[in-house]
């Protein structure tokens, strides 16, 4: 069997017989085919270029599109060369992956915008912390307040909930010290 006349088409149903060309239509002369000097239908000449500068520019472009290639070629033969020294080397791409995430790190660490949040982090924290230290006082004090009281006055026949509720209650200065060193722990954040 002669290979060019074997029907290589995947597609086909005749894939790998010998086909008949003796129908081919090489032969047949195709219009246009004498303007090769001033370009071909699928692709005109730009205006104002001439034959021999489209065919300069053609030579130029098959160089560059070979060099292209070969640059291609070299750096695909660098980057296994470099995998190789790395797998020599011991280092996997998850070694790689926590250096480059330390490295991040480090650089997130030592930028001013997580500086200055870090000490507006700190700030908040240390007026909250002081802030439920007072709060945490007051109810200490209050708590000392109902214990030195009698049992009996302690619980009279009110409910908690109903004596919180109370103006009384409301107006007491246990209760106003209270409000105060809430509203100013809210001016001060």
């Amino acid at each position: 069997m002669d290979p060019a006349s074997q029907d290589i088409n995947l597609n086909s149903p005749n894939k790998g017989l010998v086909v008949d060309h003796s129908d081919s239509l090489s032969d047949v002369p195709v219009e246009g085919a004498a303007e090769g000097a001033v370009g071909n239908a699928a692709n005109p000449l730009p205006p104002g270029l001439t034959e021999e500068e489209a065919e300069e520019l053609r030579t130029e472009l098959t160089k560059v599109e070979e060099e292209i290639n070969t640059l291609r070629q070299v750096l695909s033969a660098k980057e296994r060369h470099a995998t190789e020294l790395k797998r020599k080397l011991g280092l996997s791409p998850l070694t790689e992956l926590k250096q480059n995430l330390t490295k991040s790190w480090q650089d997130v660490q030592t930028s001013n915008a997580y500086k200055k949040t870090q000490e507006t982090l700190s700030q908040a924290g240390q007026k909250t912390s002081a802030a439920l230290t007072t709060v945490g006082t007051v109810i200490s004090k209050r708590l000392g307040d109902m214990r030195a009281l009698p049992f009996s006055n302690s619980f009279s026949n009110y409910s908690i909930r109903h004596s919180i509720s109370m103006p009384a209650m409301r107006n007491s200065a246990t209760f106003k010290s209270f409000e105060d060193k809430v509203g100013n722990l809210k001016v001060g954040l």
